[in-house]
């Protein structure tokens, strides 16, 4: 797996981290060890690149459409989530076609039991069967779309993961990566979002879990790390939000170690006292939920 490189800082309350690297701005927000355990933390900022990088990094003059509104949350994620539709805007309908309003929304629980606790699940299935301008790819063998907590793998996995919307989570088998790439609903037109965020289930380990955003020419717009969680539930959220249509694609890496029966997750977060106990340990095994994002425009019209 292709391995990330972050520009880490000194983190206050819920500040965000940003940098440069050679592939474009990162934006790195709190990790969540200083929320308390029942409360949201809905760390934001906006993010462009610096003067210094607009030459290199903005071939048409601009770098407006680069800045990025940063929302993440643990603990109760309600607010976060609640922060982010609002930057997207109003909820489409999920049919094929370019839709007047501004969000696209996938919480799994429509997926049919022919491809629920199996590894059965088509990586097109919200272009084709659930027309919503989104194709999934992986480097692992399959997906899994689970309504038991994915028990059914590994039975040392009941209670791990919880859900935001009840009452199914998604998850790459073999892998911690899943490629999203983004067209207009129902077809094969490349196009472009807005912005895009994940909830997460049981994000152990600071660093263990990020979304980078990539334009249509391959380069990375921004990397969001989600925060630890904070409390028994383990819910998280990350997501970014760009001023115009800009982002083509989004690479997922939920943790480090993809689910198995032979997997155990041995970082369990939470609790501030925890963290030293979790400090080095590896193994930190992450599923998600609800899928939020821009609506899919032609990527030629910008």
């Amino acid at each position: 797996m292709r391995q990330l490189t972050y520009l880490m800082g000194a983190l206050v309350g819920a500040a965000m981290f940003t940098a440069c690297d050679a592939n474009g701005p990162l934006a790195v927000p709190a990790n969540g060890r200083s929320a308390a355990p029942a409360a949201s933390v809905a760390a934001t900022a906006d993010r462009s690149p610096s003067k210094d990088n607009d030459d290199k990094h903005d071939n048409d003059g601009g770098h407006d459409k680069n800045r990025a509104h940063i929302v993440t949350g643990t603990g109760d994620i309600t607010s976060a989530v609640g922060q982010f539709r609002a930057l997207l805007g109003d909820l489409s309908p999920n049919v094929a076609g370019e839709q007047t309003g501004n969000r696209r929304e996938i919480n799994w629980d429509g997926v049919p039991a022919t491809f629920t606790n199996n590894d059965l699940f088509p990586g097109n299935f919200f272009n084709v069967n659930s027309p919503r301008g989104v194709l999934f790819t992986t480097d692992g063998p399959a997906f899994r779309i689970s309504d038991t907590g994915y028990v059914d793998v590994n039975a040392a996995y009941a209670g791990e993961f919880n859900t935001f919307s009840p009452r199914k989570l998604f998850v790459s088998r073999g892998s911690t990566v899943v490629d999203v790439r983004f067209v207009v609903a129902g077809s094969n037109t490349p196009a472009l979002v807005t912005g895009f965020g994940s909830v997460f289930a049981d994000v152990g380990r600071e660093g263990s879990t990020t979304i980078e955003y990539y334009d249509a020419g391959g380069r990375r717009l921004a990397t969001v790390a989600s925060p630890r969680r904070s409390d028994d539930k383990g819910l998280t959220f990350a997501g970014a939000v760009f001023s115009t249509n800009i982002v083509a694609r989004v690479r997922i890496t939920s943790g480090d170690t993809p689910i198995g029966a032979d997997a155990i997750d041995n970082v369990k977060g939470g609790r501030e006292n925890d963290y030293a106990k979790d400090r080095g340990r590896q193994h930190d095994i992450v599923a998600m939920d609800d899928f939020i994002y821009g609506e899919p425009r032609q990527a030629s019209k910008y």
